[in-house]
């Protein structure tokens, strides 16, 4: 796997690389990988979990000449400890994410299913009710990766589909448009990470939200691809977007089947794509249900009283 880094100061290369490149070496002596500079990047080659280690030691480097301008051999040291032990300090079951302290756990036996699914097979589809960590544990996983150099983008997509309100009436342009039907979507992203880390993200095109449309065409690599609210799919669109998926990536599509808006003539996508790709290599399904609801403890009380009604 390669990966490139930016460097977040160039004029502090020279403490970043130490002297006759010192802190690189050690970097590449202890995770077996390639370490090259162009420029003002890094270019990271190897295995990849040893080239995810190497970055997060890179990573914590540039944050402490953030604040000083030399490194000394005992920081770079206690960083390639920290890495190379970061495994068995973290809980088995814990998604490390970008935000300082807010490592995400999966609560239910049925969110570990579905985190162990997506971690095993490069296309997971997993349906369950409102609140039950669908999207929430999908974007952790997502921003894990990026993270860990598992990934080097992140591409966010949701259906622009009408739920009783017309679209086309509301206020602005096409991007104010269809934001509304984005916004979970960023609200997820930012518990992840800091609002400028996102804001710096987007601007270098590392993490995409898009409505599914503006996925035709495209083939993306080295990638984690999440579709949201699949259930309002068509079964050509969810076929378009399964398409998408290229080398050494990653696609997770979450939907809840009980939520559906197309016209009652039209089969959902997601329902279809469960029914044809069924028990194929290299693909889990996974349902959640009532059990798995996280939310706040009345969400799953109004699921209950919903579904006791439509009986």
């Amino acid at each position: 796997m390669n990966l490139n880094i930016t460097l977040e100061q160039p004029d502090k290369k020279l403490a970043l690389f130490g002297s006759a490149d010192k802190h690189l070496r050690m970097i590449r002596d202890a995770f077996g990988v390639q370490v090259v500079s162009r420029e003002d990047e890094l270019r990271l080659s190897g295995e990849r979990e040893q080239v995810g280690k190497a970055a997060l030691v890179l990573d914590q480097m540039q944050r402490k000449l953030r604040r000083q301008d030399w490194l000394s051999l005992e920081d770079v040291g206690n960083a390639v400890k920290g890495a190379m032990d970061q495994d068995r300090k973290r809980a088995a079951n814990e998604i490390d994410v970008f935000a300082k302290g807010n490592a995400v756990k999966p609560m239910t036996d049925g969110q570990k299913k579905y985190i162990d699914a997506i971690t095993q097979h490069d296309l997971t589809i997993c349906v369950g009710p409102a609140g039950s960590g669908k999207t929430y544990l999908a974007v952790a996983a997502a921003a894990s990766m990026l993270k860990h150099g598992q990934a080097k983008r992140l591409v966010l997509a949701r259906p622009a589909v009408e739920a009783g309100e017309r679209l086309g009436f509301l206020p602005g342009d096409l991007q104010a448009k269809v934001n509304p039907y984005l916004r979970p979507l960023f609200d997820a992203l930012h518990d992840m990470m800091d609002f400028e880390q996102v804001k710096r993200f987007m601007l270098n095109d590392v993490i995409e939200v898009i409505p599914l449309a503006f996925m035709r065409g495209r083939t993306l690599n080295e990638s984690v691809i999440i579709l949201d609210e699949a259930q309002n799919t068509t079964a050509s669109q969810m076929l378009m977007f399964l398409t998408r998926l290229g080398h050494d990536s990653k696609m997770i599509v979450t939907g809840d089947v009980t939520q559906i808006d197309l016209p009652r003539d039209v089969k959902s996508g997601l329902v279809d794509s469960m029914e044809k790709l069924r028990g194929i290599k290299g693909i889990a399904t996974v349902e959640l249900d009532r059990a798995d609801i996280v939310r706040h403890r009345l969400v799953q009380n109004i699921v209950n009283a919903y579904e006791r009604s439509s009986d």
